[in-house]
């Protein structure tokens, strides 16, 4: 064994990775990498830690989950972050999806609403030597104006509509990923072109709403 977290589990991420999502539609080795390289075990609860590569969400306590390994994959891939950029995370939760951007983006802030999992994250992700990460404690509804424009955003929870505040926060070409919807949701890519923005409606999922805020 290895006293090294990233490598003591990476032959069960590679089979993760190989029969989850690159069998899937993700093609970019960065994001396949990435994915390989980030202890998902890490980031579950002990009790679940034999599930940890499974294809299915897990809860990670507070009413929240982690969510599954070819979802994490994909709302990766369309944010196209693989060169780098800024990137706004609204739900840090348990901090995998985090660890995931920060294999990618050159900066990585992370918005959470539960102080508990916040301070959680924070601890996991500091203790696995991540330096390009800042953490805030709030309503993700309401991005992080000081630090915009973002390169890209994603939202891991579901509001009922799109944030105005997430969308005048993107800069120009900027892609935001987002799950929304009430009784059916629907991943969407927007991307801004100008005070226009492009929405791409793309695959059905089932995310825990956003909290804090209305809508």
């Amino acid at each position: 064994m290895t006293d090294d977290p990233r490598e003591e589990n990476r032959g069960g991420r590679e089979e993760m990775v190989r029969t989850q999502i690159a069998s899937r539609d993700i093609s970019d080795g960065n994001v396949l990498e990435a994915m390989r390289k980030v202890p998902r075990e890490l980031f579950v609860r002990p009790e679940d830690y034999r599930a940890a590569f499974h294809d299915g969400p897990l809860s990670i306590g507070c009413g929240q989950t982690i969510s599954q390994p070819y979802i994490v994959a994909y709302m990766t891939d369309l944010l196209g972050i693989s060169d780098g950029g800024r990137v706004l995370e609204i739900g840090t939760g348990c901090g995998y999806q985090t660890a995931v951007l920060a294999e990618l983006a050159d900066r990585v802030y992370t918005v959470e609403i539960i102080p508990e999992l916040s301070g959680k994250a924070q601890e996991t992700l500091a203790g696995m030597g991540y330096s390009n990460i800042e953490f805030r404690t709030g309503d993700g509804r309401d991005g992080w104006p000081g630090e915009a424009p973002f390169d890209a955003i994603v939202v891991t929870a579901a509001p009922g509509q799109v944030p105005r505040a997430l969308k005048d926060q993107l800069a120009e070409d900027g892609r935001l990923v987002i799950p929304f919807g009430t009784s059916t949701q629907y991943i969407h890519r927007i991307v801004r072109r100008g005070e226009d923005f492009e929405d791409e409606g793309l695959i059905a999922v089932r995310f825990v709403p956003l909290t804090g805020g209305t809508g």
